[in-house]
């Protein structure tokens, strides 16, 4: 697996519309990096902590899928 790395700090995340309003299951993302072929999603609980990395279509497909109700189950 390779390590892909992105400028924390020229990140401008975004809270997820599907996390609770509660302050319970948050992710945030930034599309800022997808013209670089990247999208950062974090846990908004840790701001400072990692990070996962994943293509603009995969990130797209998985919001697709949440949308429609394709992961209720898990």
């Amino acid at each position: 697996m390779s390590h892909i790395t992105f400028e924390r700090s020229r990140a401008r995340w975004e809270r997820s519309s599907y996390s609770g309003g509660e302050g319970g299951q948050c992710v945030e993302f930034a599309r800022d990096f997808a013209a670089s072929g990247i999208v950062p999603v974090r846990d908004s609980k840790d701001p400072e902590g990692p990070a996962i990395v994943t293509s603009p279509g995969s990130w797209t497909s998985f919001v697709s899928a949440v949308r429609s109700g394709g992961l209720a189950d898990l």
